[in-house]
This record gives structure tokens, C-alpha cells and sequence, in this order.
């Protein structure tokens, strides 16, 4: 029940350690776009020293592409770490890259960033590439440059099929991709309430300010939870297929998604 990922750059050890306790579900550390290349080496071995230990939030790594001169060196530095939750793949393009860091990490959970056509056209290959893999999302902004999307809109097509391409392999749904703007809240809430639609399940973010705002919109509202609350007791009383009073009908796929309802509102129950 992850909601909310919040970036922190590698090489800015107290960013991430106000990262850890800003009240996200997880923290992603980023080795790849927020670290220059004079400050590579640097970020690994900062980040490796925090993972030395297992931290008070779940910490994933997003890593430096494959063929990237640091890719290599930052798998090697992370693997087996106590305190790693996982590592995120940038640009991946093919099954075989999730496969080949698979074999190198040792069962680690990984996560694959699509970014480019090529990725995304592949999805379902990737989503089933090794067993190791826990989810798939979109690199909103590689992936943007790569088709010449100038509308957000554009990009609504490649987020449902990752979607489905992560249903399909029985992964977790997806989590939307970062949203720029640190200072349009609103804006915020209109594009977390645009990808639910789309059947994504949370957001990474690049700011604490975000958090609250993602949580809110991807949490059922109270006539949510009682409209489930309706659908369980009705189905508990007359298994199988059924008609509401209000004309609702009620299968196995509605119980289902009432249930998933219910959990997401005791997660916010616990919080």
C-alpha cells in the first residue's frame, strides 16, 4: 500500500536523511539525473553508507543507466546491502536488461522505468521478464522528449498501456510518474485524480510539499467507503451475482474492487 515515493538526491546525504523522515511511504535515492557526473562516485559510496543499515522508511535507488559508465559500478556497490528495498532501472528497453540485473543482484527487488517508445511498446515483455521484478512506471520526461509530446494528454495512451501491461503480469499497479511543479498544488491534485482514473495506485514526488496532496487524492472519500461497505454486506447476504436498490450490480470483479477500497481506507485508519 505504497501511495507516495519521494526522490532525494544521492549525493545531498541530508536531503535524504530529511527525505526519510518527511512522512512518504518510501524513498527513492537518486544516483542517476539529480547527481552530475563529477559527483557519481560520491553519491554510491554516500548512499551505500546509509543502506549499511536498514533505515525507518523503505529506500529503493534508482541507479545509473546500464550503459552508462556508472551502472555497472552502482549494482555492484548495492547489491546484498541490508538496508535496500530495491532498485529502479532507468530506460529500460528490452526484458533482457531486467534479466541480466536479476542475475547480478541476487533477488533484490527491481523496478523498471519505461522511457522511451521502445519501452513502452515492450511493456508486457518487461512486466514479465524475471521474477524479480516488482513493478513497472513511466520516465514521464525522457519519454515525452522521445515522442515530441508537447500535451500532457499525449501521454495517456502510454500510461494506460503500462498499466495494463503491469495487470496483466500480476504486478502492483503502477505509480504515476513525478509532477514538475512543486508550487501548483492544485494542478497537482488534478493530474493525481487524472492518472487514479487511469488506474495507477500512488506518486513519486520530487518534494515534500507533494506528499499530503498525492495521499489525499489516491485515498477513497467517505461516500467511497460506504459504497463498498454497501457492496461486501450485500454480497455476504446473497453470494453471486446481484442488483443493488440503487441499481448497482454487484459480481465478483465489484466485490473485488470494494475490497481493495476497504484496505486503502484502513490504511489511513493506521497512519
Amino acid at each position: 500500500m505504497i501511495l507516495t515515493w519521494l526522490y532525494a538526491p544521492g549525493d545531498r546525504p541530508e536531503v535524504v536523511a530529511k527525505a526519510l523522515g518527511c512522512g512518504a511511504d518510501a524513498v527513492i535515492v537518486d544516483l542517476e539525473d539529480a547527481v552530475s557526473a563529477s559527483r557519481k562516485e560520491y553519491a554510491r559510496a554516500a548512499t551505500a553508507e546509509l543502506l549499511g543499515s536498514r533505515p525507518p522508511v523503505p529506500v529503493h535507488v534508482r541507479v545509473n543507466a546500464l550503459d552508462s559508465p556508472w551502472g555497472g559500478a552502482d549494482l555492484n556497490a548495492l547489491a546484498g546491502l541490508h538496508g535496500l528495498a530495491g532498485l529502479r532501472l532507468p530506460k529500460i528497453s528490452a526484458p533482457e536488461q531486467v534479466a541480466a540485473v536479476a542475475d547480478r543482484t541476487g533477488g533484490v527487488g527491481l523496478h523498471a522505468l519505461l522511457e522511451s517508445a521502445l519501452g513502452v511498446e515492450r511493456a508486457y515483455g518487461i512486466a514479465r521478464a524475471h521474477p524479480a521484478l516488482r513493478g513497472l512506471s513511466l520516465g514521464e520526461a525522457d519519454l515525452r522528449a522521445d515522442l515530441a509530446v508537447s500535451a500532457d494528454e499525449g501521454l495517456d495512451w502510454c500510461r494506460a498501456r503500462v498499466v495494463v501491461a503491469a495487470r496483466a503480469a500480476g504486478l502492483a499497479p503502477p505509480a504515476q510518474s513525478v509532477f514538475p511543479d512543486i508550487r501548483d498544488l492544485e494542478a497537482l491534485a488534478r493530474s493525481c485524480a487524472r492518472g487514479r482514473c487511469l488506474g495507477f495506485l500512488g506518486r513519486a514526488a520530487i518534494h515534500p510539499r507533494q506528499l499530503p496532496v498525492i495521499e489525499r487524492a489516491y485515498l477513497p472519500g467517505p461516500e467511497e467507503v460506504v459504497a463498498a461497505e454497501q457492496v461486501l454486506s450485500a454480497a455476504r447476504a446473497t453470494p453471486g451475482a446481484l442488483a443493488l436498490p440503487d441499481g448497482r450490480f454487484v459480481d465478483p470483479a465489484v466485490v473485488a474492487a470494494a475490497h481493495r477500497t476497504l484496505a486503502l481506507s484502513r490504511r489511513e485508519a493506521t497512519r
